[in-house]
């Protein structure tokens, strides 16, 4: 479960390479969790679902969805290799206005581990908000 908590104390300034590619990270995350969507779609409705034109238009609309994901992922990646280290950033403003605690740690720690948005919660899970 997500709680509400204060924003993780980051660092005053940190290497603006360090930060793009913490995004670039949390990009491929939200990549990943749109491109489950459309299995799981097709599982619920089954193959009827494909001869509706409306359908077929939302699965086009999500695979476009992940494909502008890992390509702002990929351009900032690229990006991010020709930013000198020593360009600092001060990430405190930016981190207040992220509501999910776990992107909060995941954006403001110097390390990544994993997904911040844990893909092992058991089925029926939820979060308030």
């Amino acid at each position: 479960m997500t709680d509400i908590i204060a924003p993780p104390i980051a660092a005053p300034e940190e290497a603006l390479p360090d930060v793009l590619m913490r995004l670039v990270s949390e990009l491929h995350d939200v990549a990943y969790l749109i491109e489950r969507i459309e299995p799981e779609i097709l599982e619920v409705g089954g193959a009827e679902l494909l001869k509706s034109p409306d359908t077929i238009k939302i699965l086009q609309g999500i695979d476009l969805a992940v494909q502008k994901t890992r390509g702002l992922a990929e351009f900032i990646d690229t990006i991010t290799g020709t930013i000198p280290e020593d360009w600092k950033v001060d990430v405190s403003t930016a981190l207040s206005l992220v509501k999910l605690a776990d992107m909060q740690r995941a954006l403001s720690s110097g390390m990544r581990h994993g997904h911040s948005q844990p893909l092992s919660k058991a089925a029926g899970d939820f979060d308030f908000f």
